[in-house]
């Protein structure tokens, strides 16, 4: 299993993504990624940076590293932007780009609304998905789809395509395993005991990688000498 961190992009500067990517990169940690958010959730008031931008900074400087949106929401851009924007940041790091397609829910809706951006009906978000998913696949890019209705998951199925599911229970990640190669990405629970963070951390991602998941992605705040540690024992 390989094991990602994603980046802190709500500011309104790369600094400390920059640095968060060049430590990753040091460490030996597989991946970074980036949310496709125009602020965080239910907090408007904060920035956030767009992802392919500082995405494609990180992959020319650190060549190693997997990079990716978490995900890349269909309807931000037309499809052949949103297609273009991975080509270009493959021409950066051939090859270590992830391909993470979502249709995005009715929790980032007040995004597209606020900046005018149209909201489609899932269906048609689900078809331009597909345009989306079958172009990039055909290209060789390995592609995942956000985890979320049983319509999307089922066209991740027909397709043989990784599920991204984000915060998933161990027991989801087994089920979905049954049908399509499987991926988490989540934040790390507030242990409820005396455990620390960084046990907890290191806990959680083995039980990931006992479920045959193919990554781990740890949103930000996360403890990165833990990522690499384990890491470097799913990796020997």
């Amino acid at each position: 299993m390989k094991i990602g961190v994603v980046l802190p992009t709500f500011c309104d500067r790369p600094d400390e993504a920059l640095r968060v990517a060049a430590d990753a990169a040091d460490l030996d940690i597989d991946g970074v990624f980036a949310y496709d958010h125009l602020w965080p959730m239910k907090n408007r008031n904060r920035p956030a940076l767009a992802p392919f931008p500082i995405l494609s900074q990180i992959a020319a400087q650190h060549q190693n590293l997997f990079v990716g949106p978490l995900v890349a929401r269909i309807g931000m851009v037309t499809d052949d932007v949103l297609i273009s924007q991975f080509r270009a940041l493959n021409a950066v790091s051939p090859g270590h780009v992830i391909a993470a397609l979502g249709t995005g829910d009715s929790l980032s809706r007040e995004e597209n609304d606020a900046y005018g951006i149209g909201f489609d009906p899932p269906d048609v978000r689900r078809s331009h998905l597909r345009t989306c998913a079958d172009v990039l696949s055909a290209e060789g890019f390995e592609v995942w789809i956000g985890g979320g209705a049983r319509a999307t998951l089922e066209l991740a199925e027909q397709r043989g395509l990784s599920v991204n599911l984000w915060g998933a229970s161990v027991e989801a990640l087994i089920d979905q395993s049954q049908r399509t190669p499987v991926t988490w990405a989540g934040i790390v629970p507030q242990p409820e005991d005396e455990t620390s963070q960084d046990l907890a951390t290191e806990r959680l991602l083995r039980q990931i990688a006992a479920t045959q998941a193919t990554w781990a992605v740890v949103g930000w705040p996360a403890p990165l000498d833990i990522l690499a540690k384990v890491s470097r024992t799913m990796n020997r």
